[in-house]
């Protein structure tokens, strides 16, 4: 009897790791990923089956909008009784931003969707690449009892495997161009692949992945800063349609006391404006309540994103406003964890 062998489904959608160097001009160019295992034979040693699946026009990751998230979701939704796990190929700089969106966009996930990238393009002889890209096939591809082991939407970059909607990006230069500030990695690979197998999500087993595209753009994101005024704050919260803010506040969830920046705030959520407090700092959490400086927007109804990413609040806050919740309900869901993207 033959043991089952995992399919893979590879989704590019653009981005750096998709491109080779044309040694004539020393230009990047995108290259047929139907070719990928010439380019990478060995994927060949990769005990699955690979199949690909290229955007039509592969996009830079600066151009990422909800439009391709949604095309993402719908490729993983058509392939999903064929394949047992999915990697997507994307651009670095908002791999973060997409991981988060799709953990939203995909309920009762219950294989693995695996984002990996890369700082150099697969043609170059320094590249990172082919190690991101084979591992990553390789996470994807393990199973116990012959069902994924992974359950999650996750990130692999430069040797570790993080929970998508838990990381950001701290470097364009280093290969180890990720972290995860609030929660440890899932695996790592090194002589050995370790999985923390008590971090892992794990899905329902009755009920089947529901998908999510209705996403709500919006909102912006609000970084405070010290000698922001009061026209600078009003004119950002008469945005027209502006249905949603994440507000990037000071240490532990701390803004200004003034009551012209206040009542600002007030006046929005009043008006049905949802605002969201996540911290500045790389790491931590915000405990609104803990000083003077954000007990007042705690009174306000200032919705807490804990230790959330911005990444994952502003898709996050995209994702319920699409569900169209009722205030409170809305304050409630967002501060509670439903794809582990919080505590």
């Amino acid at each position: 009897m033959t043991s089952h062998k995992p399919k893979i489904l590879l989704i590019y959608t653009g981005g750096t790791i998709g491109m080779v160097k044309d040694f004539e001009t020393g230009a990047l160019k995108s290259f047929d990923f139907n070719e990928l295992l010439s380019k990478i034979p060995e994927l060949h040693l990769l005990d699955c089956q690979i199949e690909t699946h290229s955007f039509d026009i592969p996009i830079d990751s600066s151009n990422m909008n909800i439009s391709n998230w949604q095309k993402m979701a719908k490729i993983v939704e058509k392939n999903y009784s064929n394949f047992d796990g999915f990697v997507v190929l994307h651009g670095s700089d908002t791999m973060s931003y997409s991981a988060s969106a799709l953990s939203f966009m995909l309920e009762n996930l219950s294989k693995p969707v695996i984002f990996t990238g890369s700082q150099l393009p697969i043609g170059d002889l320094r590249t990172d690449a082919k190690e991101n890209l084979i591992t990553a096939i390789q996470v994807a591809s393990l199973q116990i009892d012959e069902q994924p082991a992974l359950q999650e939407v996750c990130l692999y970059f430069e040797y570790k495997l993080y929970r998508g909607n838990r990381t950001t990006k701290i470097s364009a230069e280093h290969f180890n161009a990720f972290t995860s500030p609030n929660f440890p990695e899932l695996a790592e690979s090194g002589v050995h692949l370790k999985v923390n197998k008590d971090l892992i999500l794990k899905a329902k087993p009755t009920q089947k992945l529901k998908v999510h595209t209705n996403f709500d753009d919006n909102v912006a994101i609000l970084k405070i800063f010290p000698g922001i005024n009061k026209n600078v704050l009003a004119t950002f919260f008469a945005i027209p349609n502006l249905k949603g803010i994440v507000l990037e506040t000071y240490g532990s969830g701390n803004a200004p006391t003034e009551e012209w920046f206040v009542q600002i705030l007030e006046k929005a959520i009043n008006n049905n404006i949802h605002v969201i407090n996540v911290t500045q700092c790389s790491g931590g959490t915000v405990s609104m309540g803990n000083y003077e400086t954000s007990t007042q927007l705690k009174n306000i109804g200032v919705i807490s994103g804990k230790d959330i990413t911005t990444e994952a609040a502003i898709t996050k806050l995209m994702y319920l406003l699409g569900q169209n919740l009722e205030h409170k309900s809305f304050k409630n869901l967002f501060e509670t964890e439903i794809r582990g993207e919080m505590i």
